[in-house]
């Protein structure tokens, strides 16, 4: 049985730009300690586009907040794993070096802008102290960046709205603000957590060209964090499934999308309108249940109560990752045996 972490893919020989080991996180709260995150292992290379999948509370942004170090402690911590950025663990990195990867060579679109631009500041000279912090441009080269980035993600009058406040702008204008100070550095690695929400469909589209282009030109590295099967479809090479703080499934996107492996994922991508044709016309199917407290963690599959394959062995014992084929791993006791697994 293949553990978690071999996990060599022979699709490619590239090493990974970015790998997270192990990963666990908890948050104490009144009520007792949440096991947010457990045992989560994932890789992305130089070039590629990851999905990141499941439900609302699954911990996705919470795994974005720990691989940039923004997990607020207390209540947070990172209890175990590493994440290694070009070999070195992050973890490890005395808070001024964190410092100069966060928002140069690792950036980030955040969900909520409001929360996350400063009022008191106009939105260019957010997008300034970025590049002039970790790019060393003066206050004209600087300037001249943000109005560029501004343009580049559809806000008009761009060099007129760079002296306004995050307040002057619609949630969408916001959305597009935040785009611009994660791109303006030219990151290694964008993690997008759900980067279009705000926005309309023609502006959806416009983003996902313009990361799609930087990716293509830079090389970035793209981890996008989404509940839109159709953009997963369209933007990723790989996909990860995450449950209950768990990553339950990863692979290929187009393997996934067509032959999903854990019951979880199938139930996932049945819930998603237009995804089978052949249910067009027809009430959408759920997934009977609903999630696990973190609180309440026992052993087993956090996903047994929901499941329509549950074995006695599932609600006592943590059900192993296992290679279906190469490059495609689930975590769940309907597959014991390996099949193809990476050498």
């Amino acid at each position: 049985m293949t553990s978690p972490l071999d996990m060599t893919d022979t699709t490619t020989h590239t090493a990974p730009l970015l790998e997270v080991r192990g990963l666990g996180v908890e948050f104490q709260t009144r009520g007792g300690t949440a096991h947010v995150l457990e045992d989560i292992h994932l890789q992305l290379r130089r070039g590629e586009t990851l999905g990141l999948v499941g439900e609302s509370g699954c911990g996705k942004s919470i795994t974005a907040l720990a691989l940039m170090r923004l997990i607020p402690q207390p209540p947070g911590r990172i209890t175990s794993g590493q994440i290694l950025f070009e070999g070195k663990d992050l973890l490890q990195l005395p808070e001024a070096q964190m410092r100069r990867v966060r928002g140069n060579r690792i950036s980030m679109i955040f969900q909520e802008p409001m929360t996350s631009l400063n009022p008191a500041y106009s939105v260019g000279d957010q997008i300034m102290e970025s590049v002039r912090l970790h790019q060393g441009l003066d206050a004209q080269a600087a300037l001249a960046r943000a109005i560029e980035m501004l343009e580049a993600v559809g806000i008009p009058d761009a060099a007129g709205r760079v002296h306004q406040f995050p307040h002057q702008f619609s949630g969408g204008m916001r959305q597009r603000v935040m785009i611009a100070m994660a791109l303006a550095c030219q990151p290694d690695v964008l993690i997008a957590d759900e980067p279009t929400t705000a926005l309309d469909v023609t502006v959806q589209a416009q983003i996902f060209d313009l990361i799609s282009e930087m990716r293509e030109r830079t090389g970035t590295a793209v981890l996008l964090i989404t509940h839109d099967m159709g953009a997963v479809a369209e933007m990723t090479d790989r996909m990860a499934v995450m449950y209950a703080g768990r990553m339950v499934e990863e692979g290929p996107t187009d393997l996934i999308l067509s032959r999903p492996s854990h019951p979880y994922t199938q139930g996932l991508i049945a819930c998603a309108p237009g995804r089978n044709p052949q249910s067009h016309g027809q009430p959408l199917q759920e997934i009977p249940g609903t999630v696990p407290s973190l609180l309440e963690r026992q052993g087993g599959c956090t996903f047994a109560d929901r499941c329509s394959h549950t074995q006695p062995r599932c609600r006592t014992h943590v059900p192993p990752s296992t290679w279906v084929q190469s490059g495609h791993r689930v975590m769940c006791w309907l597959y014991p045996e390996v099949h193809g697994a990476p050498a």
